[in-house]
């Protein structure tokens, strides 16, 4: 697509899942249907147009907000090579809703490594390079289902626990899988808004299946 909608950039550390402790660039688009109760990014879900504003709007704002512009790949890619960091990470919202394969070429043709992170809930469209990240969001609000060609392309699947349900839930998803498919895969699980009780559900169930544990190291240094 020749535009995409903006809510943010900015440059950190990389907190969560395969990629925690790089130096990053994330990249929010604006737009999410999904509807997940404990997002922490509600502010970008909406293309509301009293809030679009210009693109030097965005870039220059420090924290969450409503505001969003529409840019191009070649003016976001002209603004990330002023960042020292060379990995991004595009999230949202639910950046599979723009087909992302000019944008992740484009990154990579300038010497980036490109990561998304998606719901899995719409196809994902990226560069064959790109190292996609699912975090199922199963039975939200915006009734839209984990597709099956999301799981087969992540390269990690990092899921949302707070209960026993969520281990179950994440089961029936690999399932659908081939067991040459999910060994082919990291699987995280992140516990839901640092609660002590989903902490140790995860360790425990990691320990147990020979899986990973993804704390959101950004919340607990309180780092954006």
């Amino acid at each position: 697509m020749s535009q995409l909608p903006l809510n943010e950039i900015f440059e950190s550390i990389q907190g969560e899942g395969s990629f925690t402790g790089a130096p990053s660039i994330f990249v929010r688009l604006q737009g999410c249907p999904v509807g997940c109760a404990w997002c922490d990014t509600k502010h970008s879900w909406y293309l509301d147009e009293k809030h679009h504003t210009t693109f030097d709007q965005v870039v220059a704002k420090a924290g969450d907000g409503d505001s969003w512009c529409n840019t191009t790949v070649d003016e976001m890619v002209k603004h990330l090579l002023t960042y020292r960091a060379r990995h991004i990470v595009i999230s949202g919202g639910e950046p599979c809703l723009y087909d992302l394969t000019d944008f992740c070429h484009a990154l990579e043709a300038n010497g980036f490594s490109v990561q998304i992170e998606t719901s899995g809930t719409f196809e994902i469209k990226v560069s064959d390079k790109t190292h996609v990240t699912v975090s199922p969001k199963v039975a939200m609000k915006g009734g839209f289902e984990i597709l099956d060609s999301a799981l087969v392309r992540a390269n990690e699947i990092k899921h949302p626990v707070a209960m026993k349900r969520h281990i179950e839930e994440l089961d029936a998803l690999l399932a659908r899988l081939s067991d040459e498919q999910v060994a082919q895969k990291k699987i995280y699980l992140q516990p839901i808004s640092q609660q002590q009780r989903a902490t140790q559900l995860a360790i425990d169930t990691c320990i147990e299946r020979n899986w990973w544990l993804s704390i959101q190291t950004h919340k607990y240094l309180a780092i954006q």
